[in-house]
């Protein structure tokens, strides 16, 4: 597949799970990628291994996109490698679930320098790198967004603001040839939702019992819309919150 042939991706998080997935379906439709990672290092390295094996070109590069020299080294080290940018993937993020009497100053802003001003940073860089020609941006929310769950009141803010950045950046570029969508996931299996004990618990059941298609979402079903979003299939959709979710009416 050539859907996404000599462009140059940034994918943040991608050392594990949902990212991990868009890189690797970035790397197959011809894209170049940057595997980006705060600490996960053997993992990033792994997922990169993966796609070179596979014939395709990927680099790890280490940043905290909670900090601005983290988003700097980041999108230094893709021009050095690939001499500049069309699509930025913001996968980065982090969830906390907590009682609004457990919430402290350092949780909220935790998810929200990493969710929110990570995205707003990375936004930022790539447009140095995008140029005239323009550029693609996907944001992955969550459908926890729309219907957050009691003890999500902190996470389930972060991420409708990341759709509010999307939607105010779409018109803040009329005119700039750069597109910007949100994908909404629904209940997916990442290592993070099992080390976490939601995988086989109750209240994946109760979800996917809400869930009209009737499982808990994988991977690589973001993954290759992702891979609509990026390529110039979806080249008339822009300010959109996407759903991959089966179509799930309860969170």
């Amino acid at each position: 597949m050539t859907k996404l042939k000599n462009k140059v991706a940034v994918v943040t998080g991608a050392s594990k799970g949902i990212g991990a997935a868009i890189a690797r379906h970035f790397a197959a439709a011809g894209a170049k990628v940057v595997v980006n990672y705060a600490s996960g290092k053997e993992d990033a390295e792994k997922v990169v291994k993966a796609i070179t094996d596979s014939g395709g070109t990927a680099i790890p590069v280490q940043g905290d996109v909670s900090k601005a020299a983290g988003i700097t080294g980041l999108f230094e080290e893709t021009k050095n490698a690939f001499g500049g940018l069309d699509i930025l993937v913001n996968n980065a993020g982090i969830y906390e679930y907590q009682p609004i009497e457990q919430v402290s100053e350092e949780a909220f802003h935790r998810q929200f320098n990493v969710n929110v001003l990570g995205s707003l940073l990375a936004i930022q860089a790539s447009l140095k790198l995008f140029g005239e020609k323009g550029g693609n941006i996907i944001n992955i929310s969550s459908e926890a967004g729309k219907m957050p769950l009691p003890t999500g009141s902190v996470y389930s803010a972060t991420k409708a603001a990341l759709d509010t950045i999307t939607i105010a950046l779409s018109k803040e570029f009329s005119g700039r040839n750069i597109r910007i969508n949100s994908i909404l996931p629904g209940v997916v299996e990442t290592e993070g939702s099992r080390s976490a004990g939601f995988i086989g618990s109750d209240a994946e059941a109760r979800l996917v019992a809400s869930t009209p298609l009737g499982r808990t979402g994988q991977p690589e079903d973001i993954a290759k819309v992702a891979v609509f979003l990026a390529s110039d299939d979806a080249a008339w959709i822009t300010g959109e919150k996407i759903s991959v979710s089966g179509g799930i009416y309860g969170l």
